[in-house]
Formats: structure tokens, sequence, C-alpha cells
């Protein structure tokens, strides 16, 4: 399907240059999507990474706290973790991959300064407690990282599609348009610059042969 367009040569160099430019911007964009697919990459192996810390750090601390209950009463739990001593905020941001806007997670810890930063004092809890609330702390960071990670993924997955879409449109779409319609015009050109030699060669007879 050829783009409808007058045969003529101003019409002829305006396509040659939406040609051209059609060309460069899929090329970028072929570059933008080869590397956004280096990017989603890395994350989704970093992303696996990630989850397999989590899953062995998460179990440890499981376990660690079913000793805990084992050793201690209930109350003796619930009164050693319902009065925190620290409060953690999450802080959302965001910065910039490959000019897209990509979320970042952190988090800020606000209450009482000490030296035991646990929740409750060392004397009616068992070390089981301590080892779980401490592997607990120390996989938040690691957590919030994950999230990161995985929103960045989503992000550029759908980043990935459309950029994908474009350069789709433009390989299957545009560019064949205009490459036909090109071509056709300059076939249509080159048909009246041989008809109109044509007349002229004929007129140059009759003028001729006149003269004779």
């Amino acid at each position: 399907m050829e783009i409808r367009a007058n045969p003529n040569r101003m019409e002829l160099q305006r396509l040659k240059r939406s040609l051209a430019m059609a060309q460069r911007g899929h090329k970028l964009l072929k570059d933008k999507r080869d590397e956004l697919m280096r990017h989603f990459m890395a994350l989704v192996h970093k992303n696996q990474e990630l989850r397999e810390e989590l899953e062995a750090e998460l179990t440890s601390a499981m376990g660690r706290f079913m000793l805990a209950r084992a050793v201690m009463s209930t109350s003796q739990l619930e009164a050693a973790l319902s009065l925190p001593k620290q409060q953690v905020e999450l802080v959302v941001g965001e910065e910039r991959l490959l000019n897209i806007k990509v979320p970042t997670l952190s988090w800020e810890v606000s209450g009482i300064e000490s030296s035991n930063p646990l929740p409750y004092g060392f004397a009616q809890t068992s070390a089981e407690l301590d080892e779980a609330t401490a592997v607990l702390t120390k996989t938040l960071t690691k957590l919030l990282e994950l999230a990161t990670v995985e929103r960045r993924v989503q992000i550029l997955a759908q980043e990935i599609e459309k950029t994908r879409r474009r350069v789709n449109a433009l390989e299957h779409v545009l560019i064949p348009q205009l490459e036909e319609t090109v071509h056709f015009i300059t076939m249509r050109l080159d048909e009246n610059e041989r008809a109109n030699l044509t007349r002229l060669l004929k007129i140059k007879e009759m003028v001729e042969s006149k003269t004779q």
C-alpha cells in the first residue's frame, strides 16, 4: 500500500527526507530496544539472586522463631516484641534509567538510640529470638531492593513492548510505504521525462522536415 502523493519532484524530495528520518528513527529505536533488553535481563538475573538469598534468610529466621517459641512462653514472646524501640519509615524516590523514570526505595530509622537496637532486654528472652530478629533486620534492606528491582523489571518490560511495537510499525508499515511511494513517483517522473523527450524529438523532426 503506497502513500497518496502528487508525482512531482518537490513531493519526491519531501518523501525522501521522510524516509531518511524514518530509517534513522528505526535504527535509534532498535538500539534503544537492545539496550533496554540488556538492562532487563540483568535485572531479571538480579531479581532471581535476591529472591533466592531472601528465601534462605527468611527460612533461617523462621526456624529461629520456631525455636524461640519452643523455649519461651507465648506471653513472653508477645511482651518482647510488642513495644518496638524504633520506627522504620519507607522513603520512595525516583531516578532515570535510559531516560525512563524508575523507583528507588530506602528506609529511615527513628526512635530511641541505644547500644541495643532490639525492642526488648536480654534477660527474659532466648538467644534464638535475638538471632531471628537480627536476621530479619538485615533482610529489610534486601526486601526493599527486591521490591525496587521487581518494579523496574515491570517498567522496562512495558517500555520494551512499546518500543518493539514502534520498531515494527516503522519496519513493516511506514518505511515500506515510503519506499514504495518514492519508487512510484520516481517511475512516474522518469516516464514523464521519456515522454517529454519523445515529444521534443518529434517536434524537432517536424521542424527539420519543414525547413528542408
